[in-house]
């Protein structure tokens, strides 16, 4: 397995709707959303074994103080095999995101976010970084 890391908003939306079928927050998005979303989003990040969107995370933020992950989602093959851990330092290591000292994100997963850094709050997951 090869999987490649792509920063871009324009990737093609039916691959990403596929991909959100295995998200239950995400299974009733359209095309329509999905592209508003994607364009209103700081970063994307998409993750691809040769011609296959293996995985997707995006995020929202003022790059200067907080940020938000949303619709972090790998395809449930090629989960717990590095993916998922590979989006997550791509985006608290982007260089748009240097500044920021808090990440925000929701999830029933809160043991992957953990050994990165996120604790338990009572606004969800939380990565603060000190000295920014």
């Amino acid at each position: 397995m090869n999987i490649t890391l792509k920063e871009t908003k324009t990737i093609d939306l039916t691959l990403v709707k596929e991909l959100y079928q295995y998200a239950p927050w995400a299974k009733d998005r359209n095309l329509k959303e999905i592209k508003k979303a994607l364009s209103n989003s700081t970063l994307v990040i998409s993750a691809w074994d040769r011609d296959l969107l293996v995985g997707f995370a995006r995020v929202l933020s003022d790059k200067v103080f907080r940020a938000t992950l949303w619709d972090v989602i790998v395809l449930p093959d090629y989960q717990k095999q590095g993916v998922g851990s590979m989006m997550i330092e791509k985006i608290i290591f982007h260089p748009l995101l240097k500044t920021v000292d808090r990440f925000w994100l929701n999830t029933k997963q809160p043991d992957f976010y953990e050994k990165f850094g996120f604790v338990q709050s009572h606004e969800g997951m939380v990565l603060e970084r000190k000295g920014n």
